[in-house]
Parts: structure tokens; C-alpha cells; sequence
């Protein structure tokens, strides 16, 4: 490093926040730099600056070529930004070419913000369940921009309903988009990826775990999801000796997109979500990493940004400080670490809860009339507006009762819904774990991925429950 005035930093100018800042120099053109960005982050004392708790870019990804499917919205456009700030070429292929009534964005609008950010792009009409199209896409690619070198496969479809609520045709797009569409986009980039000198493909799939807890209330839906998994475990195999590094990659906690906005409501999912830019930080640490000796990997964006050095989580909350929900196919010591959150109200392990409250005066004397009698008197239209779901909870040992969240300012009564009025969502538990929700000793989080409770019906819904509970706690 030159200095071009004839001032002359040391380390400790460089070290000092007060005095010279290293981002100054380099943004300010006051340091002629003769190495490339990559290895002046190497220097200790500069180190700092790439880490401070955060995922910076490093400019590795400087003029590589990243097809991403997907990426007119949510993470795989924020993936597409973080590489654009590294000066990298990005393909967005993705079906919204024209502006939808729901969801914001198009591929041109976020080829705009790509170019914005500092890279080039290529925006492509491309549903992945049509091949010629891919193949158009891919040719353009190779056309414009000399090859590809990195996958994502991030387009995906969602359908949380049982076997009897699956119409095929859904059953046939979840298949045809998150399989098919990531197989044929392998498929047809495998060529050009042996080319790159570090060529990666990542899927945004979940980890492999065979627990009936995951497939009970969505078996159309995790079977895709696994398909796209399935690729990874064998792909990797299978192209490890061309050097093609090909990884999966899942959040930890539920992240906040249109499409969750759609399943959970937009307060909600905001409220309890992080931001799509942690998967794009946890995607760039993986996408520029070796491809010859990171491969296989089955990646939950927390961890792998701990293990990058990353502290600072709080700047992925869209709410500091709130509670966040796990999302699905996480591993067991994952969801535990969700009761360890400061204000969750639950025990430590999903084994050791608090006792049950004891009964307390009011209604029948008995405490689950006491919580029936006292959500009755406490409901409202903004609970039904937040919900929009009649729940029916199904008490092993107890009287079974509703939430009509659903209808006018919201009821509440003992038995089963009005007749004519069918649940959008069934709770099965027994007595002592339906008080202990109430109470805030047990979240339905929690309940549900240890057994302690089934859910029958609109998995979009029951999601709510979560939020529902803290609501109606905060106003008993």
C-alpha cells in the first residue's frame, strides 16, 4: 500500500477509528492499492475492518458469473445484491416480467438494483419447468457474459396442506418447481460450471431429517423441499471430482418475504422473521469458499456465519430485540435454542417445562373454563383482522373448544364450531400442555415439534398460534 499524499500510515493509524480508517483511505483514493482487495484483508491490523461482527464483502466474487432462479424478489434477489457489490455478473431468471398485483418486483427491476449496486445483469423470463426456456436463458448467459460459474437454485413453491387439502395440480407445481426445475438448472449448467475455476452450485433446501414431525402436516410440500436435498447429497458425489462444489443452505428462524407475508400475514411474519440479507451473507461465505474442499454441506445460516465470525445477529432482526419463530426442517439442538431466548417464557428444553398453573377462580372454578371465560371477554376485531382463522382445540382429558378469530368481533364457546362452520386449524393436545401455553410455560413452537400437540388444517394459520397466545396472555 502507497500512500499518495505525504502522510504515511502505520498500523496504528490504520488501527484507529479516530485518526485514519482504512475505508477511508480506500474509498477517499488516498492508498494506491497494488494488491487485490482479498489479500489486503488479510493484513492483521486491517482485519478488523472485515470483521466488526459482520459479513463484508472481500471481492471474491468480482467478475464471476452467478445464474440465480428465482431472484426477482425475497432471498434470491438479496443473494444477487450482495454478489453485486462484490462487481460480479448476475442472471436473474425468474418468471415475473411483468409487475404483480401482490408482490413487488420484476427481473428488471432487480436487474436495476444489481446494476445499481455495482454489478452486471442479465434479467431472464424463465419459469424452470421449461427447459427450452432455461436453456435459452443459460445460452444468453454464456453469450453475454463467457460462462457460468456459480447455481443457485432458489426458486421454490409452497403449499402447507395435509394429503386430503393437496389438489394434484399444487402437488404437481411444488414437484415440477422445486425438483424438476433445480435438476434441469443443474443440468444444463454442469457443462459450463467444469469450466470455472471455482464453480459452485447452492440450493436453498433443508437438511435431511427423516422425523415424521416434518412430513405429518405437509407431505407434498417436504417431499419437494427433500428432492432438492437429494440433489445436493448425490450431486456433490457425483461431480466432486470435476471440482464442483454443490451445497445446501436453510435458515435457522423464519425469514420475512412476500411469500411468508402470504402464509402468516405481513405483521406477523415481519415481527418475528429476520431478513432475507442473512441467507445472502450465509450464501456468500459458501459461494466463496474452495469448491474442491467445501462440498456436501448441508448449511443453517446462524451457524455458518458464527463460524465466519459474525456477532452481530441483531442486524438481520426487522425488529430488535423480538422473539423469533424457528422455521422447518431445523435440527433438534437448533429448536432449542429458540426456548433460550430472552422473554420466550419457556423452559429451557422442550422436556422440562413449568408446571401447569393451578385452577383459578372464575367460570366453573375449573382453570380451563377460566381461559374459555376470560378469551371470550377479551377478544376483538383487531384480533380477528391479525388471525382471520376459527380454531378449534381438541382437549385429551377435557371438553374440547373454539376460536372463532374468523367472523365479526371474534367468539369463543365450549364444543364444536357453529354448525356450518368448519376449523381452519385443529389442535390436538391433552389438559396440562394446553395450560401451560396459556400460561407462557410452553410455546406451541415447542409443543408441536415434541409431540405434545398435533395440528390438522391450514398450516399458514396454525402458525399464528404463536402469536395468538402472547396477544390473548398480554390481554388475560
Amino acid at each position: 500500500i502507497e500512500s499518495n499524499t505525504d502522510f504515511k500510515p502505520g498500523p496504528n493509524h490504520l488501527r484507529s477509528s479516530r485518526r485514519c480508517r482504512p475505508r477511508a483511505f480506500i474509498s477517499g483514493c488516498k492508498l494506491k492499492i497494488k494488491s487485490c482487495l482479498q489479500r489486503i484483508t488479510r493484513l492483521p491490523y486491517l482485519q478488523g475492518l472485515q470483521n466488526r461482527g459482520k459479513m463484508i464483502n472481500t471481492g471474491k466474487l468480482a467478475g464471476r458469473t452467478l445464474f440465480i432462479t428465482g431472484a426477482s424478489r425475497g432471498i434470491g434477489k438479496e443473494i444477487a445484491l450482495k454478489a453485486a457489490k462484490d462487481g460480479a455478473n448476475v442472471v436473474i431468471a425468474a418468471k415475473t416480467a411483468e409487475p404483480h398485483p401482490k408482490l413487488p418486483g420484476t427481473i428488471y427491476t432487480a436487474a436495476q438494483e444489481v446494476e445499481a449496486a455495482g454489478g452486471k445483469c442479465l434479467p431472464c423470463i424463465v419459469d424452470v419447468r421449461d427447459e427450452e426456456q432455461v436453456k435459452r436463458a443459460v445460452g444468453d448467459a454464456v453469450s453475454k457474459f463467457g460462462g457460468i460459474d456459480i447455481l443457485v437454485n432458489n426458486a421454490s413453491a409452497i403449499s402447507l396442506t395435509g394429503t386430503l387439502d393437496t389438489d394434484m395440480k399444487r402437488y404437481d407445481l411444488m414437484h415440477s418447481v422445486n425438483i424438476r426445475g433445480t435438476f434441469l438448472a443443474s443440468k444444463i449448467c454442469i457443462p459450463y460450471l467444469k469450466k470455472s475455476s471455482n464453480p459452485h452450485i447452492l440450493m436453498l433446501s433443508p437438511p435431511l431429517i427423516m422425523k415424521p414431525v416434518w412430513f405429518q402436516n405437509h407431505v407434498a410440500y417436504t417431499m419437494s423441499k427433500y428432492g432438492m436435498s437429494m440433489c445436493v447429497l448425490g450431486m456433490a458425489e457425483e461431480l466432486r471430482g470435476d471440482g464442483i462444489a454443490v451445497n445446501a443452505l436453510w435458515p435457522k428462524s423464519t425469514i420475512h418475504t412476500a411469500a411468508l407475508d402470504m402464509l402468516m400475514g405481513s405483521e406477523l411474519s415481519r415481527s418475528t422473521s429476520r431478513k432475507p440479507a442473512i441467507l445472502a451473507d450465509a450464501a456468500y461465505a459458501i459461494l466463496t469458499k474452495p469448491s474442491r474442499s467445501f462440498t456436501g454441506n448441508f448449511c443453517i445460516d446462524e451457524r455458518l456465519l458464527k463460524e465466519e465470525g459474525v456477532t452481530d445477529f441483531e442486524q438481520y432482526a426487522n425488529v430488535p430485540g423480538a422473539r423469533l419463530e424457528p422455521d422447518f426442517f431445523i435440527p433438534d439442538d437448533c429448536l432449542k435454542e429458540f426456548d433460550q431466548q430472552p422473554g420466550s417464557g419457556s423452559s429451557p428444553s422442550l422436556s422440562a417445562a413449568a408446571p401447569a398453573p393451578e385452577a383459578t377462580s372464575g367460570g366453573s372454578g375449573n382453570a380451563l373454563d377460566d381461559i374459555v371465560h376470560k378469551i371470550g371477554k377479551k377478544l376483538s376485531t383487531e384480533l380477528v383482522s391479525q388471525t382471520g382463522g376459527l380454531f378449534l382445540f381438541q382437549v385429551k382429558g377435557g371438553e374440547n373448544f373454539f376460536v372463532d378469530l374468523k367472523n365479526g368481533a371474534g367468539s369463543v364457546g365450549k364444543g364444536e364450531p357453529p354448525e356450518g362452520a368448519a376449523p381452519d386449524v385443529t389442535f390436538t393436545m391433552d389438559t396440562e400442555s394446553l395450560l401451560k401455553m396459556f400460561a407462557g410455560s410452553l410455546k406451541p413452537t415447542a409443543a408441536f415439534m415434541s409431540g405434545k400437540m398435533k395440528i390438522k388444517g391450514d398450516m399458514g394459520k396454525a402458525m399464528k398460534l404463536e402469536k395468538l397466545m402472547g396477544m390473548l396472555r398480554a390481554k388475560l
